[in-house]
């Protein structure tokens, strides 16, 4: 506890001798995430873990020099992440959902030349291959579907006969996606407690894991998380609009993040996926 207190008093330049408190925050389901109170000055955030979190660093400036609210990263490296602590807390209220698909909205509006990003990023614990690609339909199928797979099988966590079937449905994308206009830059992980609120607005964005992508893989995550609404949907069709089909193109989205979670947590998971694969006809 004490080599904590001492590592994050000297990455933001305090005395360590004024950090009153380490708080355990939610969120650390990978590694551990602490409020470091301090007796002369304002708390800040600080995770510890096994991945890399300058690579969670450089997704949050990523956003922020995008427009996001974000907290301001004040040190990184591999395995040390201090950040601001913004107030607010995870319950939504229709002004807060509203507000969310405001500022998601205008993330999306930031745009790319292909696909991917300049550096690889994570889903948790997961890397995430974003090599530059001329394709949506591509880059989804080979560096979200198959990598994830690939890595679930390899662990046991997945077995060929599902590998088998998400193969299948995977050489069947350009028949159930489509091209977006542009490619779009995502948060990538907007779930109830990546979210803070407060007073009717979002304050911040967290955990993110981000990339240039077609919306509709943030929209489907929203939705398959639950985190937000109709509110939240109705706004964001005011803004940017939501292509006809995306009922259809949602079971196919959400098998990514099924994926992940079959790879990291296995159990019922991948009872979930066979039911959604089963769903498209997989």
């Amino acid at each position: 506890m004490a080599d904590l207190e001492t590592r994050i008093a000297a990455a933001v330049d305090r005395d360590p001798a004024a950090v009153t408190a380490l708080v355990e925050l939610e969120g650390g389901m990978i590694g551990r995430v602490v409020r470091a109170e301090f007796a002369d000055g304002e708390p800040v955030v600080a995770k510890t873990g096994p991945t890399p979190l300058s690579v969670e660093a450089r997704m949050l400036r990523t956003l922020s020099a995008a427009g996001l609210a974000v907290p301001d990263v004040y040190h990184a490296s591999d395995d040390l992440l201090v950040m601001e602590h913004v107030e607010g807390c995870s319950e939504f209220t229709p002004a807060v959902e509203r507000d969310a698909a405001e500022r998601l909205a205008r993330l999306h509006g930031h745009g790319a030349e292909a696909f991917g990003l300049s550096f690889d990023t994570l889903t948790g614990p997961v890397r995430q291959p974003n090599p530059w690609t001329d394709s949506w339909i591509e880059f989804f199928g080979e560096h979200r579907l198959d990598h994830v797979a690939r890595l679930a099988r390899e662990d046991g966590a997945l077995s060929e006969e599902r590998f088998d079937r998400v193969m299948e449905l995977t050489s069947d994308l350009d028949a159930l996606l489509s091209e977006p206009d542009s490619p779009a830059l995502i948060h990538g992980d907007v779930w109830r407690t990546n979210v803070l609120a407060d007073a009717g607005r979002v304050r911040a964005f967290l955990d993110p894991a981000t990339y240039y992508a077609h919306p509709e893989v943030e929209l489907a995550y929203v939705r398959w998380t639950d985190t937000f609404g109709e509110p939240f949907f109705e706004r964001y069709r005011e803004l940017r609009g939501i292509e006809p089909g995306f009922e259809e193109r949602y079971d196919v989205y959400v098998c990514y993040p099924l994926l992940v979670h079959v790879h990291v947590f296995g159990g019922r998971y991948g009872r979930k996926l066979d039911r959604t694969l089963a769903g498209l006809g997989y």
